[in-house]
Order: C-alpha cells, then sequence, then structure tokens
C-alpha cells in the first residue's frame, strides 16, 4: 500500500523544518511566482509545472534528486498547495519515502472577494519569507 502525502498546516511545516535540518524545502512554483510574490527563507525553487505551456518540468525529478535524497524528508510548497500535492505524490511513485505537503501553501486559500494571502497560508500565518 502506498503512504499518502502527508499535509502540514504552514506553522507545523516551519516547525518541522527547524526540528529536521536535514528535510529540504522546495518551491514548486514557477520561478516567476518564486521570484516576484515572494517564497519561504531558504526554500530553493523547483518548478512542478513552469511557462510557457504549463507542462510539467521534464527534469523535475532529476533536480529534486540532486537537491535532496530518497531518505531525506521532501516539504513542498505551492500558492494553494494543489501544485505541490500533486508533486508529492510524483515523488512517491518515484520512490521517495518522507514527503510532506505545505496545506493551504505560501498565499493561502481564496476569500469571498477572490483575493488570497487574508485567510491562511504560510505569509498569512507570518512566516519568514523574502521577495527579489
Amino acid at each position: 500500500m502506498t503512504k499518502s502525502v502527508i499535509n502540514l498546516a504552514p506553522q507545523d511545516a516551519f516547525h518541522f523544518l527547524q526540528k529536521n535540518p536535514q528535510a529540504v524545502l522546495i518551491d514548486v512554483r514557477s520561478e516567476m511566482e518564486f521570484l516576484f510574490v515572494g517564497h519561504p527563507k531558504e526554500a530553493l525553487t523547483i518548478p512542478w509545472r513552469d511557462d510557457p505551456d504549463w507542462e510539467i518540468n521534464p527534469d523535475f525529478l532529476c533536480r529534486v534528486r540532486r537537491a535532496t535524497s530518497l531518505n531525506r524528508p521532501v516539504l513542498l510548497i505551492c500558492r494553494s498547495g494543489h501544485r505541490s500535492l500533486e508533486a508529492g505524490q510524483y515523488l512517491q511513485a518515484n520512490g521517495f519515502s518522507a514527503v510532506y505537503n505545505v496545506a493551504h501553501g505560501f498565499e493561502g486559500d481564496l476569500n469571498d472577494q477572490h483575493r488570497r494571502s487574508s485567510l491562511n497560508g504560510w505569509r498569512f500565518d507570518g512566516l519568514p519569507w523574502e521577495q527579489i
């Protein structure tokens, strides 16, 4: 039976990273999102889907393997937690054993006015982030 990707709330993900220095946080959003919207401090950027066609990045698995190992915990984050969950399932199907998804992602869910960063997410929770 395949183990499912574990969802962690942003605060829990941050604490997990503090307690597990061998863990790797990978931001799977596009490079433009990573640079201009902001990203968690210490996160690596390895896009799962990227411009211009939003197809799955053919180098994703190879780049993740170079950045980590099959046995190190991998935490994935995207805008809202959906792309990162999909990428996590892909990593598990390819041999990664400890895969975590940051629920609500960096920007969080949409509110009633269709805006993010007002209900939940890494940035909403005031966790360390930076913008270039």
